[in-house]
């Protein structure tokens, strides 16, 4: 089967009843219900900063979730946002789906305000949005450094270095 560039996608906010095929979705991408029992929990905490999904032709495909998480500095809070998980049907993998949502969500991030993003996975995939591993490196979490990465959604001439403790959605269990 080839993979050929999609059409675009309709991306758009998830509704309630989007539920049990996001379920679908992310159980087939991650081959397994823990990334589904997650954001079931991130949901009902009321931890959702953005959600978004993907259909093409009128069929969900992928989606993409961002909650809340903070950067600890000093006894201050910076708020931030993680984004877990990032799921796309095995069939609709590798045709720049993801790549759609990624941007998407960020445009939206922006104009809801939010300066920071941290993502927790593969650097050569992620990096092509502008997250680094890098930009991390001063930032204490309980996740491999490797993998851990930043991106600053707005200008980032006015920012410090990144430092603190990651404190992530009680979802995430221990930090």
């Amino acid at each position: 089967m080839s993979h050929s560039p999609v059409k675009q996608p309709d991306i758009r906010p998830v509704r309630e009843q989007d539920r049990s095929t996001i379920d679908g979705v992310i159980a087939a991408a991650f081959d397994g219900a823990d990334e589904v029992a997650l954001v079931r929990k991130l949901v009902a905490d009321g931890d959702i900063v953005l959600e978004l999904v993907a259909e093409m032709g009128g069929k969900i495909a992928g989606h993409i979730l961002f909650s809340r998480l903070w950067v600890e500095q000093a006894g201050n809070r910076l708020a931030a946002v993680a984004l877990a998980p990032l799921a796309v049907s095995p069939e609709m993998q590798r045709t720049g789906l993801g790549s759609a949502l990624v941007e998407a969500a960020h445009k939206l991030l922006v104009q809801q305000g939010e300066v920071l993003s941290i993502v927790l996975g593969d650097p050569a995939y992620y990096g092509r949005f502008g997250y680094s591993v890098a930009d991390a490196a001063g930032l204490e979490s309980v996740y491999p450094a490797q993998y851990l990465q930043a991106k600053h959604l707005t200008d980032t001439a006015t920012l410090a270095p990144l430092q603190g403790k990651l404190i992530y959605a009680s979802a995430f269990g221990e930090n």
